[in-house]
């Protein structure tokens, strides 16, 4: 599986305000951008916290692009996964529509009434970990359905985790023209953070997108590997 993470931060790094509030760092030609990653992507990836504070949809904005997939033999949308150890994904979230599949990774730990809860609101539910969704593990299921191309969008608590679990293969980071500051604010790689050895990037590309840059970084390896 290719795993490619993308993120739109400010210059000094936040994803969003202390309030976790969206901002909007990037204009149309990166959204255009992003919809075009999501079109050639198999699935969409998010942590259960993005849910909880954006209520994404994550299908494809430009309806030739759905045309397109379909005209390869493709779902119109690709699948959309959800990180969310304990299924506290609200069943009434706009991701749980029929406009694409939809896979809520839980661990074994969620209850039986909850797994049926999200089932019943239109998810797949996949049990992976224990106590907290193993990355590896999900990854593996979500590859045993077809899914090749990885596109995901965030939160920093779940790009920080593939990060360490050395799952990424790209970095896309789109870095905007405005400063969000505070020490309280998400950046693109929360949780503990590394401290003695780092996931390495090799920039492959740099492009001036409306008015920011967007850095593309192949991954060179394993944290632990550095």
């Amino acid at each position: 599986m290719h795993v490619v993470v993308n993120a739109a931060a400010s210059a000094d790094g936040k994803l969003s305000t202390r309030r976790r509030e969206q901002v909007e760092i990037s204009g149309s030609d990166d959204f255009a951008r992003v919809d075009r990653l999501r079109a050639t992507s198999d699935a969409v990836l998010v942590g259960v916290g993005t849910v909880l504070a954006d209520d994404p949809h994550l299908t494809l904005d430009d309806p030739s692009r759905r045309q397109e997939r379909e005209a390869r033999g493709d779902p119109r949308n690709p699948a959309r996964v959800v990180v969310d150890s304990s299924g506290r994904t609200p069943l009434d979230a706009r991701i749980l529509d029929d406009e694409a599949t939809t896979y809520v990774v839980v661990a074994d730990e969620t209850t039986a009434t909850r797994k049926a809860a999200l089932e019943d609101a239109g998810a797949e539910v996949l049990v992976a970990g224990d106590e907290q969704v193993s990355l590896p593990e999900a990854l593996a299921k979500l590859d045993e359905r077809g899914v090749d191309d990885l596109m995901v969008e965030g939160g920093g608590e779940i790009i920080y985790s593939l990060f360490a679990a050395g799952l990424v293969d790209e970095l896309s980071l789109y870095v905007g023209s405005l400063v969000i500051g505070g020490r309280d604010a998400p950046t693109v790689a929360d949780g503990p953070g590394f401290v003695e050895s780092f996931p390495r990037l090799s920039l492959r590309e740099v492009t001036h997108i409306d008015d920011g840059v967007l850095l593309q970084y192949d991954v060179m390896g394993r944290p632990e590997e550095q």
